[in-house]
């Protein structure tokens, strides 16, 4: 990647240290007696939302089917939507097999389990605690008297002002980066129809096949914003690539016009860590395969 690499995007990692912070004195020093009442108090937030999803009944999936649907950009822009412009949704025999069955579970289901809830809620937050740790500035890092306070959304002010500062950098890092990026990519002579379709962010690498000279990935693109799951880099080098792709997320991508084609470079994200691929091809094929893929309605609103 030449723009979007994976420094970049530990940067824009940070534009979310702020997130529900908030400050609290007591936070200034170590103090066992504050964290394990803090503790207690996220976790009973925790357990009572854990509690709202269980029971909450999937029957009201089923109210989609046969709902009348208009498109998005109408609606929000407050246009005039006329009869040709509604859709009646008519729910997929597989959609409505998976709510029946989701249905037939909660149904039969046991007992809200409080014990692996809160059990749940410790793993987060230690999840938590080590992200945070590799995401803040050493400087800053050392500064924070409990981390496990810091991690269930306390600090002090002096923090709070430093965290937003770090942030505020962070954003205009990231910005100017975008800029580039953007400008970069419109200078490239790529065709509209692969300009388009080029773009998987958060689907996820199901397959990954060498076939001669072609490269070929196949994508998960229900978590996705396409229906196209297929890409073929026809007559293809492989430049680089990073350890198993397959199971990562699709996070990024830059494409470059070469002489003889193209040089299409791509970030992923998995749990081991960031991953890129850089293949440089004739062709770029991208295709919806239909024994793979099952359509979503995109681009339309309900109408209560």
């Amino acid at each position: 990647m030449r723009y979007l690499t994976k420094e970049w995007y530990e940067l824009c990692q940070q534009t979310g240290l702020d997130y529900s912070m908030r400050v609290h004195n007591g936070a200034a020093v170590y103090d066992e007696a504050l964290y394990l009442r803090l503790y207690k108090r996220k976790e009973k937030e925790f357990i009572k939302l854990q509690r709202e999803i269980y029971d909450l009944d999937p029957r009201f999936m089923l109210e989609q089917d046969g709902c009348t649907l208009v498109p998005l950009d109408k609606f929000a822009n407050g246009e005039v939507i006329n009869k040709e412009d509604e859709v009646v949704y008519h729910m997929p025999p597989e959609e409505k097999e998976r709510i029946l069955k989701l249905i037939n579970e909660y149904d039969a289901r046991t007992m809200f389990d409080e014990k692996k809830s809160k059990e749940e809620f410790r793993s987060l937050q230690e999840t938590k605690e080590r992200e945070i740790i590799n995401k803040l500035p050493p400087e800053l890092l050392q500064q924070i008297a409990d981390i496990r306070v810091f991690s269930l959304g306390y600090c002090t002010r002096g923090i709070l002002n430093q965290l937003l500062g770090l942030i505020e950098e962070s954003k205009k890092k990231m910005n100017q980066v975008i800029n580039e990026y953007s400008i970069a990519q419109n200078e490239e002579n790529i065709p509209q129809i692969i300009r388009e379709r080029f773009g998987f962010h958060d689907c996820v690498v199901k397959a990954f096949t060498v076939d001669k000279k072609d490269v070929v990935i196949c994508l998960d693109t229900h978590g996705g914003f396409t229906n196209y799951n297929m890409i073929t880099f026809e007559m293809s080098e492989i430049i680089k690539e990073e350890e198993h792709i397959v199971g990562s997320t699709w996070l990024y991508e830059e494409l470059y016009r070469t002489d003889n084609g193209y040089e299409a470079h791509m970030l992923f994200w998995s749990h081991e860590g960031l991953k890129e691929l850089i293949i440089r091809c004739n062709d770029i094929i991208i295709e919806e395969n239909h024994s793979n893929v099952e359509r979503n309605v995109i681009g339309l609103h309900q109408i209560i």
